[in-house]
C-alpha cells in the first residue's frame, strides 16, 4: 500500500494494489475509486485535498495499524 500526496495537484492517492486501473468511478464529489479488471478497488483518489483537511496537517501523516 502506498499513499501519495501531490501538493501541486492538490490530491491524495491511496494505492492499494500494484494493478492497473481498468475503470474509475466518482463515488462522491472529488472522491474517485479505481477498479481493476475484476472489479476490485485498487486505488482511491481524493481531489481538492486542501479544502478537505487542515493544510498544516498535510505536512504530517500518522499511520495506525490495529491488529485484530
Amino acid at each position: 500500500m502506498k499513499v501519495t500526496i501531490d501538493c501541486k495537484a492538490d490530491t491524495l492517492y491511496l494505492n492499494l494494489e500494484d494493478a492497473p486501473a481498468a475503470r474509475t468511478e466518482e463515488i462522491s464529489p472529488g472522491i474517485l475509486l479505481d477498479y481493476n479488471e475484476h472489479g476490485q478497488v485498487v486505488g482511491i483518489e481524493m481531489l481538492h485535498l486542501s479544502k478537505r483537511t487542515n493544510p498544516a496537517g498535510l505536512a504530517r501523516m500518522q499511520l495506525e495499524n490495529l491488529e485484530a
